[in-house]
């Protein structure tokens, strides 16, 4: 029996990024792909439904703090490589319930590293072939002012309870790297946008607002700045960072588009103009409204993405117009999915305010 199989294990498959890596992974890969998930209220298996019958895809509900379950998985998968994109991801929710993400970020990161050091441990010399790949976020680089990008080799500064448990667990991981001879890579990715965001993020919020005829949010006055990538993109990135990325290398991906806040939300307003006009013929702009800003809401993220370009020749398919515009369409086309996210766990509430009006 071969101590390592053609198998990728994906943590948090069923979530945005995670789905979008599994569809990835079935359509340009012969790997078996293995997702756990615990299902929390961002996780849903309707996001890897077109895949679900496939032969070489799996589903195992696990939660990434339970060892032992994590633990026999291993011992049955045999993988090649394991995916860590299961997290709590949303800023707004961890202002208003810290705990949460530091358990699931932080231990959880903790647990899989362990589990991953026995597997590997088990391997002897084969232990090089086996990858672990951390998956990031740029928010824990902090907040950039009007110039400058960030590098692979930026400071840590997070700001947020989300982006401090995201470097703590970045942090975690280069440790285990180190001091353990593990095998790992970590990506750290700017904003992604596509199909399958749960409906509490910036564009979801933005398109559904818009088709429901009401006020779009933008917080403050919409000047933060982001660069935003396109999740299948982000998908591709990722798959080639875990099979032909350095081990110990750290690899930004980013989307070259910078926009503001608001740049984003009008340019969603001038898609949904063209293609979904508003019944009275008025522009979908003018049910902008600017709303209380996030607590402590960084000013300007940008990924220089040119490490990723030069090593792996990996750059992104999609413009900022073109994936905006598959996005939009995207959630016109499938608002029973959004309809039936909201009749369970999120009903649109403003969140991260922290208590403060």
């Amino acid at each position: 029996m071969s101590l390592i199989e053609d198998t990728v294990i994906v943590t948090g498959g069923a979530g945005f990024i995670g789905s979008a890596v599994i569809r990835e992974l079935i359509a340009t890969t012969d790997m078996k792909v293995v997702n756990i998930d615990c299902l929390t209220y961002a996780g849903n298996l309707q996001t890897v439904a077109d895949v679900s019958s496939n032969e070489r895809y799996a589903f195992h509900q696990v939660d990434i703090r339970d060892r032992e379950a994590i633990d026999r998985l291993l011992a049955e998968q045999r993988p090649r490589y394991l995916m860590h994109l299961a997290a709590e991801s949303h800023v707004d929710r961890s202002i208003d319930g810290p705990a949460e993400f530091i358990s699931t970020n932080i231990l959880g990161t903790y647990t899989l590293l362990e589990a991953f050091r026995a597997y590997a441990d088990r391997l002897g010399d084969a232990r090089g072939e086996i990858r672990f790949h951390h998956v990031s976020t740029d928010e824990v680089f902090g907040s950039l002012g009007a110039d400058g990008l960030f590098t692979e080799s930026s400071p840590y500064q997070p700001n947020s309870p989300y982006s401090a448990s995201k470097a703590a667990s970045d942090h975690l991981v280069r440790a285990w790297g180190e001091t353990y001879d593990l095998p790992v890579v970590v990506s750290n990715c700017s904003n992604n946008y596509g199909p399958y965001q749960y409906p509490e993020k910036l564009i979801p919020v933005v398109i559904s607002s818009a088709v429901a005829g009401k006020p779009i949010p933008v917080y403050g006055r919409g000047e933060n700045v982001r660069d935003w990538l396109y999740v299948g993109d982000h998908a591709n990135a990722l798959v080639a960072i875990v099979m032909r990325g350095a081990v110990g290398r750290t690899y930004n991906v980013g989307g070259n588009a910078e926009r503001t806040n608001l740049q984003v939300v009008n340019a969603i307003c001038e898609i949904l103009d063209e293609i979904a006009p508003r019944p009275d013929g008025e522009g979908y702009a003018d049910q902008v409204t600017f709303v209380t800003d996030r607590p402590g809401h960084d000013f300007r993220y940008a990924i220089d993405a040119s490490r990723i370009a030069a090593e792996l020749d990996w750059r992104p398919r999609e413009s900022f117009r073109s994936g905006m515009e598959k996005t939009v369409r995207w959630y016109l086309e499938n608002r029973d999915w959004i309809e039936a996210v909201r009749a369970g766990a999120y009903d649109g509430r403003r969140l991260g305010l922290g208590g403060r009006a």
